[in-house]
């Protein structure tokens, strides 16, 4: 059983086990702390695994270790020469499938426990980027600077970024399926996964820009009248673009005044929404009430979509932020916007006006409150009093305290 141990002079960590009756130390140049003892119980964890189905290889783990001389002359393991040789010959011989051939078997596999959106992007990004990256080679065959080359790549292609190439967020996501595909290629191959240690490239802050209260007022005073019941309901509810345009009469519960968020309109057709946790319902505010009522009699029998144009099909968000959003801000000489800002519109009034924020997690749709206090936290500084006014109010009282206490006893030797 290998454990990990301290040499008591210098305080570094090494490796102390028994490999084919040998007992063997590997010394680190790590310091003694929780996190390197957990980061070697790691490395034990994997050694132990392929020392037990008897495809441990020494060297790879313990590269120029001092041990592979006493390990070779005890006849446990072969020289390095004749290591590297049977390396090469195995990889020479190697029976994995090409990347390409698995990535298709993987997408097929996988496909069935996703949501049609999700499994036409998965597909997009196998074959714009995965496939032309990895083309002709076998999937064992894939190594760490390989798939650090692919991500390089990714990097320099044009984009939708700031820049105008690919952004940090994007890649993320392309590299997120290289990983899930070498990584169950791996395991089904018994081959040691490059994409080890490899770390996603960080992404930068969201950056928002809500409404304020009198802007939204001034928006919806202003916006075409088909189309103010539509912003209303984006403004005071919170609901995404797809949620909103895919809403069902069916889904609008007006006799318990709520909106049953069930399904999101991707690409004309609607489905199963983002997460699980987008399943919520929500509150119909007096004005989203009264909005709903009213575009109930504009479009209730029309369609079955609570918004939906001329032939009843719902709302094409592209066209409508071109030819009624877009120009709307112009004409009220607002700052050009996209319409997702209703959402973080929404979320900042919430706040702002003191509501629960777990309740207002739920119903924006969010799984926990972490992302209202990292995303919304400088809209909202009275929220949980981080704001400093606490201990302003405690100083001030403090302060008058003393005052109080010096014009008594002043009063009193008067």
């Amino acid at each position: 059983m290998a454990s990990v141990r301290a040499r008591s002079d210098t305080k570094k960590l090494f490796i102390d086990f028994n490999y084919q009756g040998v007992r063997c130390r590997e010394q680190t140049l790590l310091v003694d702390s929780a996190r390197n003892r957990k980061q070697l119980e790691t490395l034990i964890q994997r050694m132990e695994a392929k020392i037990l189905v008897g495809n441990f290889d020494y060297a790879g783990f313990f590269p120029g270790s001092k041990n592979l001389k006493k390990l070779e002359d005890a006849g446990v393991i072969q020289s390095s020469e004749q290591c590297a040789n049977l390396a090469a010959n195995n990889t020479q011989a190697s029976h994995t499938p090409l990347f390409s051939e698995f990535a298709d078997q993987w997408f097929i596999e996988m496909k069935i426990q996703w949501r049609s959106s999700h499994t036409r992007n998965v597909e997009s990004i196998i074959e714009s980027s995965l496939k032309p990256s990895f083309k002709n080679k076998r999937t064992g065959d894939v190594t760490k600077a390989d798939i650090l080359e692919a991500r390089n790549q990714m990097a320099r292609r044009k984009g939708r970024g700031a820049s105008g190439l690919m952004s940090s967020k994007s890649i993320n996501n392309h590299m997120t399926i290289l990983r899930m595909i070498l990584t169950e290629a791996a395991d089904r191959y018994e081959f040691e996964n490059p994409f080890r240690n490899i770390k996603p490239l960080k992404l930068q802050k969201v950056h928002i820009e809500p409404f304020s209260l009198t802007e939204v007022e001034s928006i919806l005073q202003t916006v075409r009248e088909d189309y103010r019941n539509y912003y209303l309901l984006r403004f005071y509810t919170g609901m995404r673009t797809g949620e909103i345009d895919g809403l069902k009469w069916e889904f609008v519960d007006f006799e318990r005044r709520e909106i049953l968020v069930r399904e999101t309109l991707i690409n004309g057709e609607t489905e199963y929404t983002k997460t699980n946790g987008s399943q919520r319902e929500i509150p119909m505010f007096g004005p989203v009430y009264e909005a709903l009522k009213a575009q109930h009699a504009a479009t209730g029998k029309l369609s079955k979509f609570v918004f939906c144009n001329s032939e009843a099909k719902p709302l094409d968000h592209n066209n409508v932020t071109k030819r009624v959003w877009y120009p709307l801000l112009r004409a009220l000489n607002l700052k050009k916007r996209r319409p997702y800002q209703t959402r973080h519109t929404a979320a900042t009034l919430l706040l702002a006006s003191g509501e629960n924020p777990e309740w207002v997690a739920r119903t924006l749709g969010h799984s926990s409150t972490e992302m209202l206090f990292k995303v919304y936290s400088r809209y909202i500084p009275n929220l949980t009093r981080m704001d400093g006014s606490a201990f302003e109010r405690l100083i001030q009282s403090r302060v008058i305290e003393e005052v109080v206490a010096s014009e008594e006893l002043t009063y009193e030797t008067e």
